[in-house]
């Protein structure tokens, strides 16, 4: 796309990085803002605004026709996506239990690289589509004036259905809002008894064997209340917003510089190594006499955007199946701090190999190297950043600062991601110019190997536990048991009429019913106030009986 702007090529890698530091300086700013906005109006409605402005800021991007304005588009999108540490915030908010965690928070990057996965893939097959797909879209004026509007109509297509998605069924972690009625689920929630009403007419009249003979003993159906609204709402008390104190800790703070740190060399190998790779190679490198090896040597792979793909697609492949199969039993067994200590080690002798794939004398002894140093480097990302992420998570002192925390981690990492890139970018054209392409990729391991320090200063911390009451909450009416949800005349109509609630028994307590063993009847359990119910006629002949 930079190239379109007529661009020349020598200046494509600066104005890349260029493009990405501008999106990531942008984040840095706002991701404090959004993290405080999280604390204060709740994780749900920073979520869904924040992807609604993706689609926005998406679309002008695809739209841009002069390098300045794809910049500017560039930085709206960071400004507007400062919300990312919200996610993490809502994962910490539902999983707090330790040992869950490796799993949990392994499932976000898992997304991510499906994402990395099939987004390059989708955006080259729809970009410039006037002259990719001359007989469909060779005559189309808006096209050929934007050729690259497009994917990124495609990318607004799918961040719709997250939207939608977000609106119905998203719950609200943070405690001071979890009370509050939240209509979208309430819509979510009548969608799905529409549907599930629908299904079983269908499944009655395809095999009427299944329907109960005795409609009043039914004791399969949840009586669950699903509409928050009929029951009265605890209001909880505003909490004041977390000062900074409380914030930065000594193992916050220790856990944002490693932090940071990671996410500028990281970042900044995954922004120049496909530069790197369509770099032309250096022909005649053993006759050359500017060439003097091990280190003073130039060129790349010379590789074509196909092949380019090809690589990270398998890539990414075998990052998916590293996160979602080995990273959460590993790092449960053997621990989050020193799996991130292994990584933070692995992280420099990478980036020290990787110049010298291109020494190899056939392309294909070429590109073998580079994607096992790839898949070594991919281990590493794959175990550091979610256990970083873990261990920012438990080093907050209460899960007041946690949307905060997140928004500055937010904040700092995407300085890192701003500064590597831009960094890399003039240390490879300065290496191309000299013969040293070592240069920019020995600077990196020079800044992991800083960054890895703070990392010997963490201590693995524990989150604090919600409420005790949160515990055992009815998750808003939700059903777990993936039996039908019922509205309280629903619930009224479906419950035996032989039941009668204790709560409701003058005569008796829960402790007399236990002394006069009284038989709790199956099935008769009520979700909604956790009350058993017995047989009124048993009830009270055993107490006549008692009593006589």
């Amino acid at each position: 796309m930079i190239e379109s702007f007529n661009v020349p090529k020598n200046d494509v890698a600066k104005w890349a990085g260029v493009t990405s530091s501008a999106f990531s300086f942008s984040q840095a700013v706002t991701g404090i803002l959004w993290g405080r906005a999280s604390d204060r109006w709740g994780r749900k409605a920073t979520i869904l605004i924040g992807v609604v402005c993706a689609m926005f800021s998406s679309l002008l991007f695809g739209f841009s026709t002069t390098l300045a304005m794809a910049i500017a588009a560039r930085s709206i999108a960071g400004a507007t996506t400062g919300n990312v540490g919200t996610f993490r915030t809502v994962v910490a908010e539902m999983i707090p239990e330790r040992e869950l965690q490796p799993r949990a928070f392994s499932i976000m990057p898992l997304v991510y690289t499906l994402g990395s996965i099939m987004g390059p893939g989708l955006g080259g097959a729809l970009a410039n589509p006037a002259a990719n797909f001359p007989g469909t879209f060779g005559n189309s004026v808006f096209f050929k004036k934007y050729p690259y509007a497009l994917p990124n109509i495609a990318a607004c297509a799918f961040s719709a259905i997250g939207l939608t998605t977000g609106a119905l069924f998203l719950k609200e972690s943070l405690h001071s809002k979890k009370d509050e009625r939240d209509y979208g689920r309430d819509l979510g929630r009548s969608l799905v008894r529409a549907c599930e009403r629908a299904k079983s007419k269908v499944m009655r009249h395809a095999d009427s064997e299944t329907t109960p003979l005795l409609k009043g003993s039914r004791s399969t159906v949840s009586t669950r209340n699903c509409d928050d609204a009929s029951s009265p709402h605890v209001k909880i008390e505003q909490a004041s917003p977390p000062t900074y104190r409380e914030i930065f800790t000594q193992q916050t703070t220790m856990n944002l510089i490693a932090y940071t740190c990671l996410a500028l060399h990281a970042v900044a190998y995954d922004q120049l190594l496909p530069i790197f790779l369509h770099y032309p190679r250096q022909e005649n490198r053993g006759s050359d006499p500017d060439v003097h090896l091990p280190f003073k040597f130039s060129g790349g792979f010379g590789l074509n955007a196909d092949r380019i793909g090809l690589i990270y697609s398998l890539y990414g492949i075998c990052g998916m199946l590293i996160q979602f199969l080995i990273f959460p039993a590993v790092a449960r067994n053997f621990g989050v701090l020193p799996c991130l200590k292994l990584a933070c080690i692995l992280f420099p002798i990478c980036y020290m190999l990787t110049p010298f794939s291109v020494l190899f004398s056939t392309p294909l002894a070429q590109q073998t190297a580079i994607f096992v140093i790839l898949l070594v480097k991919d281990w590493a990302v794959i175990f550091a950043f979610p256990c970083m992420g873990i261990m920012l998570t438990n080093s907050a002192v209460t899960l007041r600062v946690l949307g905060t925390l997140n928004g500055v981690a937010t904040s700092t990492t995407a300085m890192g991601r701003a500064i590597g890139p831009a960094i890399e970018g003039w240390m490879f054209s300065v290496g191309l110019d000299s013969g040293y392409v070592i240069l920019p990729w020995w600077t990196l391991a020079a800044l992991a190997a800083i960054g890895a320090i703070p990392v010997w200063y963490l201590v693995e911390m524990e989150m604090e536990n919600p409420a005790a009451d949160d515990s055992t909450d009815s998750e808003d009416g939700d059903s777990m048991t993936g039996e039908p949800c019922l509205d309280n005349d629903e619930a009224a109509r479906q419950t035996p009429p032989m039941a009668t609630p204790l709560r409701q028994n003058p005569e008796l307590n829960s402790l007399g019913a236990a002394e006069n063993g009284l038989a709790v009847q199956p099935g008769t359990v009520n979700s909604v106030d956790s009350k058993l119910t017995v047989q009124s006629s048993s009830t009270r002949g055993n107490q006549r009986r008692d009593t006589g």
